[in-house]
């Protein structure tokens, strides 16, 4: 009779399938290899894997690896997971831990080149750690957890005990780091006692009072589904109770909806999911929002659901016009329809007639409090003198508010929540504040001002919103919004926050952004430096490319990576090198005179827009001048020619691009023997010379007519740090070579059509865009993004 452990093959047994052996194979035990069988998804990536290993059977721990990379390799990385399974067969990545360093190192990369020595440098390879080393930390570990030990004795978690020596030597080995905790644990506390060998008694928790309300239906969904529609019952009339249960420390983590309040929602959404983009109208957006639009919008539309945009106007000082109006245009570039245009201050009315009934239940206050006292009063956690003042008290003097009655920075309406909280975004935050200055889309009708963190869960509840979605650094203002929406007994939205969007080499903050353009350290904030969407969009960056760039960041909780500026200019590069015709232009031109062409001949070359376009395709060619003086790049002659250089030098021969090979026959120098004014070459017609070097030119279109004149704006990093946000002189670290004006560069006559919009591939110097400075009389083109290979490093080939 067959048996599990005979793998089914005896008499009568059905066969096993190929799959189940091959993954049996490799050291899997029999029920992950099934279980990996009965998931597709796993079974096609572990089939893969181990044909791209090239191995039959292996030992358990190799295969165990592998059947990691299968399950858990990032997608974005799938170039380089032949490069990681070689790492693996030859042993130099052998555990987990290794692996997991891998994975974490090749989801930060994506499809970008693989440095080996940074590679095997982030994930131990090559590194041996010695027992030594390990009884060395544990020991370290143990005595600075002694008093846990003493006290827990063999109750103490072993496996955090491991972790902590882990953190010190992540490519120890973990048997033996285990292993020796064990042993060591064993000498510390002797043999086990009767006491240790108890099973401990566990404590009932305590049931809170049960309050009569509205039955339940059927439990909540997980987090991990992103459903809005999870219901708990909710005393109303008993909000202490509730929020003792729920919010004494700090801490929420979804939304708890009644079934009236649920089921009204229902009835005005119709069961779709509804999302909104909220971005503050304070300046302009940067790549940061774009990711913000593309989960709001994205997840909308992926589910045929609807998104806002919602102007979060809640403070008139710092909201303008220009900026309303450039956020509509670009979320309309960014490809984004929303389902209807809205303000925070549309809801001003709504939101302080709620207001008055936060006061009216006790939990709302008029204060007189200033900022410092209030800061101060925070860290001490102690309650404002006028946090029990009468409710008829609050309500009159929140009226004198509304009125202008009193002064600014006089009163504040704050929200009556829990000073004792260690979360200080629960410490009687602000609600209101009195601001005599005129609201740009309200008028001048209102003195008060409402907080964020009073207004924006508020308006989420009123819009009907589903899911809440923000930036991780929201997390810790989870129990103020589910606070004050319980409090007034309001629709609750489902709330979850996702990794910033941080690129190296620059600053996200639009604190740090004003800054920039106010204090005219950049060109305004359009400056293609600056990776707001204006300035990448005037750089001559697509939406789709931006769009790609996000798509394949992915969306997790993980909030510590620093993405390298360079992923995003792949995407870019990817895009322009399909759309973007070729052309030719020299940058820093150096005169060369063909003395065996006669003045005046001008002959008019094909040259390809499309190189793999077919000759026959005229559309994909356009005609470039070759005349007796034509020009190149001053960086690609010179006096002494080396192995590496592949530019021209004296009695050396070069290819011209779309044209001839030329010969340097003799150097004109000027007024002293560093300056050269010109180089007198001849070219060879029967294109029988056959040079290495392959340089870009642009000739003359008629004799003695100077060729199309253009100015060239060239762009680096803007910051020479990675990430000049954490540095306290972050202006310091601006690069003073991030600008580059070439205003005498020259181009071939087929350019002198451009217009804005328009994008080439300039041949060896990278792709460029026109800029909105050009005029009739002159020509504008910004450096989008360099080639691949950067022109320069290495001589031109």
């Amino acid at each position: 009779m067959a048996t599990a452990s005979d793998g089914g093959k005896g008499p009568g047994a059905a066969a096993v399938p190929p799959q189940l052996e091959s993954f049996l194979a490799i050291g899997l035990d029999q029920r992950t290899a099934e279980n990996a069988l009965a998931n597709r998804k796993v079974t096609a990536n572990l089939t893969a894997v181990i044909a791209e290993a090239g191995v039959t059977e292996c030992h358990k721990s190799v295969g165990n690896l592998l059947y990691t990379v299968a399950t858990k390799y990032p997608a974005n990385a799938l170039v380089h997971r032949p490069d990681l399974i070689k790492y693996i067969l030859s042993e130099k990545i052998k555990n987990s831990a290794q692996l997991d360093a891998a994975l974490s190192f090749l989801s930060t990369l994506g499809p970008d080149s693989l440095d080996p020595v940074k590679f095997e440098e982030a994930c131990g390879v090559g590194v041996v750690v010695s027992f030594e080393e390990i009884q060395s930390t544990v020991n370290d570990v143990l005595n600075e957890n002694m008093e846990a030990i003493l006290e827990q004795r063999y109750r103490i978690n072993v496996g955090s005990l491991c972790g902590l020596v882990r953190k010190r030597q992540p490519w120890g080995d973990a048997k033996l780091v285990k292993e020796e905790i064990e042993k060591r644990l064993v000498e510390i506390l002797g043999p086990k006692t009767e006491a240790d060998n108890a099973k401990p008694i566990k404590k009932k928790k305590e049931k809170p009072a049960k309050v009569e309300e509205e039955k339940t239906v059927a439990a909540p969904p997980s987090e991990e589904e992103l459903n809005p529609y999870s219901i708990f019952p909710q005393p109303e009339e008993n909000f202490k109770v509730h929020t003792e249960i729920f919010f004494s420390d700090g801490n929420i983590w979804r939304a708890h909806n009644t079934k009236s309040i649920l089921e009204k929602h229902l009835k005005v959404t119709g069961g779709k999911v509804m999302t909104r983009f909220p971005p503050e109208p304070n300046g302009y957006l940067h790549i940061g929002h774009a990711k913000a639009m593309f989960i709001d919008f994205g997840l909308a539309k992926e589910r045929n659901g609807h998104c806002y945009l919602r102007f979060d106007d809640t403070n008139p000082e710092a909201e303008k016009k220009e900026y309303i109006d450039h956020i509509q245009e670009i979320v309309t570039w960014m490809g984004w329809e929303p389902y209807k245009v809205t303000y925070t201050s549309d809801y001003f009315q709504d939101l302080y007639e709620l207001a008055i009934c936060l006061i009216q239940k006790g939990l709302a206050y008029v204060d007189h409090q200033t900022p410092e006292e209030i800061k101060e009063y925070r860290e001490k956690k102690m309650n404002s003198p006028w946090r029990d003042r009468p409710i008829e008290e609050s309500l009159k003097l929140f009226e004198d508010m509304r009125h202008g009655l009193i002064a600014e920075g006089k009163a504040t309406l704050r929200m009556k929540q829990d000073m004792q909280n260690d979360n200080k975004n629960m410490a009687d935050l602000i609600a209101y504040r009195i601001k005599f200055t005129p609201h740009p889309h309200a008028g001048d009708k209102w003195f008060i001002y409402p907080s964020y963190d009073y207004a924006h869960c508020l308006v989420d509840s009123l819009e009907n919103i589903t899911h809440s979605l923000c930036t991780l650094e929201f997390d810790i203002r989870r129990p103020s919004y589910y606070w004050l929406l319980v409090a007034l007994g309001q629709y609750q939205p489902y709330v979850w926050e996702y990794s910033r969007l941080n690129i190296s080499n620059n600053v996200m903050s639009k604190r740090k952004l004003n800054r920039l353009v106010t204090d005219k350290w950049v060109d305004g904030w359009d400056d293609p430096r600056l990776l707001t969407l204006a300035g990448l969009r005037r750089r001559g960056v697509s939406s789709t490319a931006i769009n790609s760039f996000i798509r394949g960041m992915g969306i997790t909780r993980s909030d510590n990576s620093l993405i390298q500026v360079e992923r995003l200019e792949y995407h870019i590069r990817e895009e322009l090198n399909k759309v973007a015709p070729r052309a030719l232009v020299v940058l820093h031109p150096l005169k060369v005179v063909i003395t065996n062409l006669d003045y005046g001949t001008i002959m008019n070359l094909d040259a390809k827009m499309w190189p793999n376009a077919p000759d026959s395709d005229a559309s994909a060619h356009y005609k470039v001048p070759f005349s007796r003086t034509l020009y190149i790049e001053e960086s690609d002659f010179r006096l002494k020619d080396s192995k590496d250089f592949y530019g021209l030098a004296p009695g050396k021969s070069v290819m011209l691009r779309h044209a001839f090979p030329i010969k340097c026959a003799e150097v004109i120098y000027g007024d002293n023997p560093d300056s050269i004014v010109e180089i007198q070459a001849e070219y060879d017609p029967s294109k029988a010379t056959k040079p290495k070097g392959v340089l870009h030119w642009v000739a003359e279109p008629s004799p003695g007519v100077e060729p199309l004149k253009v100015e060239v704006r060239l762009f680096e990093k803007l910051f020479l740090s990675e990430n000049p946000a954490e540095l306290e002189d972050w202006l310091g670290d601006l690069n003073p070579q991030s600008k580059e004006v070439i205003k005498g560069a020259y181009a071939v006559p087929s350019l002198a059509n451009a217009v804005l919009g328009d994008k080439f591939q300039f041949e060896r110097l990278g792709y460029f865009a026109v800029d909105s400075d050009s005029t009739p009389e002159g020509l504008v083109f910004n450096r989008t993004v360099t080639l691949k290979d950067s022109f320069g490093k290495a001589g031109p080939k």
